[in-house]
């Protein structure tokens, strides 16, 4: 195919995007990702991207700025001559950038826009109680998720679903709507259309400080609260003067005033909210590892009466 593209992307999640767009058979003349970071045990492992290693794989030429306006990169990006430039999980681009291909710059945005703009949209969709959410391509502009929308496809959210589930789900989807994106571009299929900004709601950016659960809510919203934020950053709790977080719960028919903590200190752990109670079953004690509530209590004896303390 004679469509020249480059990829921008970095993390697992943009992955099966690039890989559909090689299997397909389309151009993809360069690749645009994170620069290596020093990680592992000590810090002492200089650590790729995931778009890089797959990048490299294919023999496809890629490009690690630290600076996306250093003139250099911006000669080296010219130089590719993209007829269209996908984005797929990386950073905000300069105008210089997204305004460089003539057909434009395509984002991958994980939500139905203009729904959950902002860098949040599956976690604050889980956390809001939504049953549906889906993905969306769209023209980069200035303002960040504002862009025409190229097309959308839409996904269920299930009453159990972490947000890590509807990650590895949309990562796939996301990977299709892509494809057909870039398809339908190249065919003039497909037509951009403004958003409607009058239905525009917010996934702003989350803090640890703010993962905190408050126990005084209804259990249906602890319970998304904490659905939304598994596996990371990962809700928590303070209980015996330790942060613990926790990962996975369920509804439970328990009854107490909210924040007691109601436990045999053998296989249940649970936590009474202002209607209901949520049994939790997979949790983090803070310098230790995840593990089943089973097993943590199997090494651990809470002393505590209610949380916060």
């Amino acid at each position: 195919m004679s469509l020249r593209i480059v990829f921008m992307g970095t993390p697992e999640f943009a992955v099966p995007s690039l890989r559909a767009l090689v299997t397909a058979g389309y151009n993809v003349v360069g690749v645009i990702t994170a620069t290596d970071k020093f990680g592992g045990r000590g810090k002492g492992k200089l650590i790729e991207s995931p778009i890089k290693r797959y990048a490299v794989s294919q023999n496809i030429h890629v490009l690690q700025p630290a600076n996306l306006k250093n003139t250099d990169f911006i000669e080296k990006l010219t130089s590719l001559k993209a007829d269209l430039q996908v984005v797929v999980a990386f950073r905000m681009l300069p105008e210089v950038v997204w305004n460089m291909p003539e057909m434009g710059t395509l984002n991958l945005h994980g939500s139905l826009l203009p729904k959950y703009r902002g860098a949040a949209p599956i976690n604050w969709a889980i956390i809001n109680g939504d049953t549906e959410t889906g993905v969306t391509t769209f023209l980069l502009k200035h303002e960040i998720d504002t862009g025409d929308i190229l097309l959308q496809h839409k996904m269920p959210i299930l009453h159990d679903d972490t947000a890590g589930d509807v990650h590895d789900r949309m990562m796939v989807l996301g990977a299709k709507t892509i494809l057909d994106t870039v398809r339908g571009l190249e065919n003039h299929t497909i037509t951009s259309t403004a958003q409607d900004n009058a239905l525009t709601s917010k996934a702003p950016k989350i803090f640890h400080e703010t993962c905190a659960i408050d126990f005084n809510q209804p259990v249906e919203v602890v319970y998304n609260f904490v659905r939304g934020l598994s596996p990371y950053p990962a809700a928590w709790m303070q209980m015996d003067g330790k942060s613990h977080k926790v990962l996975t719960a369920k509804i439970s028919s328990d009854n107490g005033r909210p924040g007691q903590i109601l436990t045999d200190n053998k296989n249940t752990l649970t936590i009474a909210c202002a209607q209901g109670a949520l049994q939790i079953t997979r949790l983090q004690q803070e310098g230790k590892r995840r593990m089943s509530v089973v097993d943590f209590l199997n090494g651990y004896h809470i002393v505590s009466k209610e949380v916060g303390s």
